[in-house]
């Protein structure tokens, strides 16, 4: 401990020296920001080379690939809205296309409606035609039946008449009676 306080006073005068050089401006002081400031420019322009030139082609680069992806973004955002513009045009034409196609099979489906009424009616009117027609050849044949009738019932009657043994006049006042019952018309129709 002893040798400790002997070189206490030689401590304190380097201490001393070391403070007043540190805030001093001498030459050595100098000298030391001459060699700091040479070896931080050789440090600059080593580290610019190394260091800067590298990380400003890969910016370039970044920048670069940047403004064409912009560029290329931009295009297609306008294609984007050309096709937007195209799609929403189709849109309104194909609302008006629909109202078109649905007008013309509304009209189709009533030409149809017409056609379909009239080819019903002219079967209808071809039916009632046919059920004229027989309706007349019923007539007909009733009236034939009827005159068939007739012609049995005045045969009959003559049958009887020519058993009573009635004479000739008593026959023609018979059968003149018959054919006016049963009248003219009858025969001809």
């Amino acid at each position: 401990m002893g040798k400790m306080w002997m070189n206490l006073p030689m401590v304190l005068a380097e201490t001393e020296l070391l403070t007043d050089r540190m805030f001093a401006l001498d030459l050595q002081f100098l000298q030391d920001v001459v060699i700091m400031g040479i070896n931080l420019f050789i440090l600059f322009f080593a580290l610019s080379y190394l260091l800067f030139n590298p990380v400003k082609k890969t910016l370039d680069a970044r920048r670069e690939r940047i403004a064409s992806d912009l560029s290329t973004a931009s295009k297609e955002k306008e294609d984007a809205i050309a096709l937007k513009q195209d799609y929403e045009a189709r849109l309104v034409n194909i609302d008006q296309e629909a109202e078109q196609i649905l007008s013309a099979a509304r009209k189709k489906a009533l030409k149809q409606e017409e056609e379909i009424l009239a080819r019903a009616k002219a079967e209808a009117a071809l039916v009632m035609a046919r059920a004229d027609a027989e309706i007349e050849l019923e007539k007909k044949k009733a009236v034939d039946d009827m005159k068939q009738e007739m012609i049995t019932v005045a045969s009959l009657m003559a049958g009887k008449v020519v058993s009573a043994s009635m004479n000739a006049e008593i026959q023609d006042t018979l059968v003149d009676e018959a054919l006016s019952e049963i009248g003219e018309k009858t025969w001809q129709s």
